[in-house]
């Protein structure tokens, strides 16, 4: 599995190096980028969303997917009590240390290295990224540390029940969901059209984190530390103790606990810079840290499913 692992990741690298020439070759313009993250929110990684679900019903894929939302739930949580232990004073570190990539980075290694049907396991994972980047993420950006900016700002930044159910990737969760608990078969039309949407997140993903490297100043990127004490948070510290917790699931549920692992090991999410962006943050740091985590997990991720296999952790 390792091995299959590391293969896959340089795979990735090298169609992020595609990204940074098309980037600096000039083919591909900050509004392409823009275009292609659009494409990835609203297209690609819903169809991955619903993809996952498109699965055989079953009593043990019903358990499996209350299990693993609530390890996905658990997960989070102490991805962001971690985060704000060591960070609590940077916005950007412990937004990016918090959330890991599990749609854009996760997916492909797990379908890699595991199975298409492992994916079903990181469903609920992504959604509860997204649902708090969305909400805990912004409000990190947006409110200061030593307190609200003003009364009830906090509860303002939280989505509304009309802004939760119409983001995307809510949206497809809930198809997907329906179409697993009713057992009907999606239209044979439109499956096909969502698989070739879904094959699009891998290589899009990827060509975004060029692009950004190639917005980086890489001399002077390196040689802050904070980054590196955020990759060993977020790729080190965080997946360990998640593996302390997994670990305990039940041993029918190793593909599972596996899947749950490698999302939970992954750098950290591109949506950092996104939103950085978007709320008039530090997007040259968030870009910052996507990538040199991206670029330290090379060695990290595959050292995390090692030391799984060698403690007989599924």
């Amino acid at each position: 599995m390792t091995t299959l692992l590391i293969q896959q990741v340089l795979i990735m690298f090298l169609l992020a190096g595609i990204g940074y020439i098309c980037f600096r070759t000039k083919k591909i313009t900050m509004e392409g980028c823009r275009t292609i993250s659009n494409i990835l929110i609203y297209l690609s990684l819903p169809c991955v969303i619903i993809n996952s679900f498109l699965v055989e019903f079953s009593k043990e894929k019903l358990m499996g997917l209350v299990y693993s939302s609530l390890a996905a739930a658990l997960v989070m949580v102490i991805s962001i009590a971690v985060s704000r232990l060591f960070f609590s004073k940077d916005a950007i570190l412990n937004f990016a240390s918090s959330f890991s990539n599990p749609g854009f980075f996760g997916i492909p290694l797990i379908v890699a290295t595991l199975s298409d049907g492992a994916v079903f396991y990181v469903a609920a994972f992504i959604a509860f990224v997204n649902l708090l980047q969305w909400s805990y993420g912004v409000a990190l950006l947006t409110v200061d540390t030593s307190g609200p900016k003003e009364k009830g700002s906090w509860k303002k930044l939280l989505p509304s029940p009309k802004r939760l159910f119409t983001a995307p990737f809510m949206i497809a969760t809930l198809i997907g969901l329906f179409f697993f608990l009713t057992r009907l078969p999606m239209p044979t039309l439109a499956n096909k059209v969502i698989q070739y949407i879904s094959g699009l997140n891998t290589p899009l993903a990827m060509f975004t984190i060029g692009i950004y490297l190639a917005q980086t100043k890489p001399a002077a990127m390196i040689k802050k530390p904070k980054l590196y004490l955020l990759s060993a948070v977020r790729l080190l510290l965080i997946p360990l103790v998640a593996m302390l917790v997994l670990f305990f699931l039940p041993a029918e549920f190793a593909e599972m606990k596996m899947a749950l692992l490698i999302v939970a090991a992954c750098p950290t999410g591109s949506n950092v810079a996104v939103y950085a962006q978007l709320y008039d943050s530090d997007y040259s740091y968030a870009v910052e840290t996507v990538i040199i985590s991206t670029l330290l997990s090379i060695v990290t991720l595959p050292l995390i499913v090692q030391l799984a296999e060698l403690i007989h952790f599924i």
